[in-house]
């Protein structure tokens, strides 16, 4: 996989080549994973909580919590042992994070000489960044964004926080596949509507969870243009278990409702 990788321009640490389940580089061939001999078995399931506006609570059978685009609120249960954030608006981070956190992953580089580069393995979760750049609202920020995947349970859990411009080829393919996945629908913040609903159909999710939009209005026009190759599940629970064998056989839009609502950006 690393020859891949250096053919298509991608910078990726030994590490990360080695030991990703998420890479796949067979474009145009539909059904092509990945084998894993752990699939040999049952996978344990992941809890996905829906916190507030672009955060998530990532539970992996191991016990770690990764709250997403972290701004403070932790959800029910414990404080959560890894944060990322993203700093295109105060709802996507914090300057003062618990202490007690032990992991706090900023999607930009605050020393400015570079993009952030995140590469944690810990307990049954590797969790790494692809950076995209903000556009900004004067002068746009080179890789001040940060896409974080989690790896896990033979999972590919994919966040892409405050995204401003659709991923290049070269970021797809460090990507790679993504079966979960996390998409703000907001439609002006962010990317439009349709764009968004073009980045999820490419990516081809097993489940893709909508976050970051104002009122059913944003929401229902990304669920009706996705309806044509997703199924539409509106749930009750704030909280879903999900298991790579427990993956729909159709693509599906799952809306789960938060635990608390931001009226913010």
């Amino acid at each position: 996989m690393r020859a891949l990788c250096l053919a298509l321009g991608l910078v990726l640490s030994p590490a990360a080549a080695l030991a990703s389940i998420c890479h796949s580089f067979v474009e145009g061939v539909p059904g092509i994973r990945y084998a894993s001999l752990e699939t040999a078995a049952l996978s344990p399931a992941v809890r996905i909580l829906y916190v507030a506006h672009s955060t998530y609570r990532i539970e992996t059978p191991a016990g770690i919590a990764s709250n997403t685009d972290y701004f403070g609120a932790n959800g029910p249960g414990e404080i959560p042992t890894v944060v990322t954030m993203n700093h295109a608006h105060q709802t996507h981070y914090t300057d003062y994070p618990d202490p007690a956190i032990e992991h706090v992953l900023r999607g930009w580089n605050p020393a400015g000489d570079g993009p952030a580069e995140h590469f944690l393995e810990l307990e049954d979760v590797i969790i790494r960044n692809v950076t995209t750049d903000i556009r900004g609202w004067g002068e746009p920020e080179k890789d001040g964004n940060s896409i974080f995947v989690f790896e896990v349970a033979n999972l590919c859990i994919g966040d892409v926080g405050h995204l401003h411009h659709m991923p290049t080829e070269g970021q797809f393919a460090a990507l790679g596949r993504m079966d979960v996945l996390m998409l703000p629908v907001d439609g002006g913040f962010t990317m439009r509507v349709e764009e968004m609903i073009e980045l999820a159909k490419r990516l081809k999710s097993s489940v893709v969870l909508p976050m970051h939009y104002f009122g059913r209005t944003t929401l229902e026009r990304f669920l009706a243009g996705m309806a044509d190759e997703f199924q539409i599940e509106i749930r009750d629970e704030t909280a879903l278990d999900i298991a790579y064998d427990t993956l729909p056989s159709r693509p599906t839009v799952m809306v789960l409702p938060p635990v608390r609502s931001v009226g913010l950006d």
